[in-house]
């Protein structure tokens, strides 16, 4: 058990669509419920074209807010040629968080067996902040929330956790 202080994270969430609306966005609603019901901010929200460049900006433009630590997207990240949001997110991570990915694919095979291979869900920092890219679907969202982002994200979680060094994340960024 620990005696630390849970620390809330300051969460964007970008849903990757051409067709969804904010009222129709299960995915980015299953992602603000989850975030909000385990005491995080939700940041800022919205939704954009499944366009690299486009995705590119908008994460770019998150990274640069000092009041957002953490991006998650959901969508475009399958096999299909609409599918870029992986690419616009490797375009800007500094350092990619390689088990993310492969911890994700685990989780989802023990659910939907082997389609877990189609998916490419990844995760990486940039500029001090995390971004997250998942699947498109709630399941695969609620997935990922309960089982690796609300621990990774709670800096009680032991032994380890992505909160205790958000300080440092930047420190490559600072002068010496």
């Amino acid at each position: 058990m620990t005696d630390r202080q849970f620390l809330p994270c300051r969460i964007a969430v970008l849903t990757v669509s051409d067709t969804r609306t904010l009222d129709e966005d299960r995915s980015g609603d299953t992602l603000v419920e989850r975030l909000t019901g385990a005491g995080h901010t939700l940041a800022d929200r919205a939704i954009t074209p499944d366009d690299r460049v486009g995705i590119g900006e908008h994460l770019t433009a998150w990274i640069a807010q000092p009041d957002i630590d953490v991006i998650i997207s959901t969508g475009g990240t399958g096999l299909t040629g609409r599918d870029v949001t992986v690419e616009a997110h490797r375009d800007v991570y500094e350092k990619e968080i390689d088990a993310f990915g492969t911890m994700f694919t685990v989780i989802s095979m023990q659910k939907i067996r082997t389609s877990a291979v189609q998916s490419r869900a990844c995760a990486g920092v940039a500029g001090g902040t995390y971004l997250f890219a998942l699947p498109g679907s709630p399941s695969a969202c609620r997935d990922a929330w309960d089982e690796i982002l609300v621990h990774q994200l709670d800096y009680r979680h032991m032994p380890c956790n992505f909160v205790e060094i958000m300080p440092r994340l930047d420190e490559h960024l600072r002068r010496k």
